[in-house]
């Protein structure tokens, strides 16, 4: 056995120098090339660090500076101004052209589309439509891994949709919107709105599910509080 073992011990030595010597057969031939890529890593790095001291971190100081001007317009419900910029103050628009690929260029996206979305509640017609789908796209185009923001701009496409008859489309985006994230505040908010949405289309089973849902998950939220006058009403629908 102790033979076996130290035969082993010889082979698996021999392996592995085998494959060191291979290695430096490899290095040896290859010198050039390896030092090219090297190098070529080496640029790479710089070019990165560079990019990053000279044009991104300036540019995300620069928008974060510029947009809340912006941010103020529509505080104070001057939407236009808000979206287009007022006097020598850049709005929403010009944020997302100038620095789009910033932290506040994606907030501009937000911003913009709730702005087109209470512009198109005030307007008629074409206009609002055209104005509801400016909103969805500008709300599409927002990312966040903020779990309070993000639902909110999901449930906002579903406003769109919703304005536009979209119904099928609206209570995807409102489910969408509910399942984001596990709470007492956006979840049974949207899962109310779904729900609404489903019973209008006259899907009352799944619209009777979701409002079970708030009752017995979500029975401290605000949508909680009625909930059952919107069950009886689904029951009584359904024959029930």
């Amino acid at each position: 056995m102790a033979k076996n073992n130290y035969e082993q011990t010889e082979e698996n030595l021999a392996n592995i120098e085998g494959a060191i010597s291979r290695t430096e057969q490899f290095v040896e031939g290859n010198k050039k090339n390896l030092s090219y890529g090297v190098l070529g890593l080496f640029a790479i790095v710089l070019i990165v660090m560079g990019y990053n001291k000279y044009i991104k971190i300036p540019a995300e100081k620069e928008a974060y500076n510029t947009i809340w001007h912006a941010e103020q317009y529509f505080n104070q419900d001057s939407l236009n101004w808000a979206l287009n910029g007022h006097d020598e103050n850049p709005g929403f628009l010009d944020i997302i052209d100038e620095y789009g690929s910033t932290a506040s260029g994606n907030l501009a996206y937000y911003y913009a589309g709730i702005s087109y979305f209470r512009m198109a509640q005030k307007a008629d017609g074409a206009e609002a439509s055209s104005l509801y789908e400016e909103a969805i796209d500008m709300l599409k185009s927002f990312s966040s891994d903020d779990l309070n923001v993000k639902p909110m701009a999901v449930g906002a496409i579903g406003d769109c949709e919703m304005e536009l008859g979209n119904q099928q489309e609206a209570v995807s985006y409102y489910i969408q919107a509910a399942r984001l994230v596990d709470n007492q505040l956006t979840t049974p908010l949207f899962l109310k709105k779904a729900g609404m949405t489903y019973s209008v289309m006259g899907n009352h089973d799944d619209a009777l599910k979701l409002f079970n849902e708030i009752k017995t998950k979500y029975f401290k939220s605000d949508e909680a509080r009625e909930i059952k006058k919107y069950i009886a009403r689904e029951e009584q629908y359904l024959g029930k």
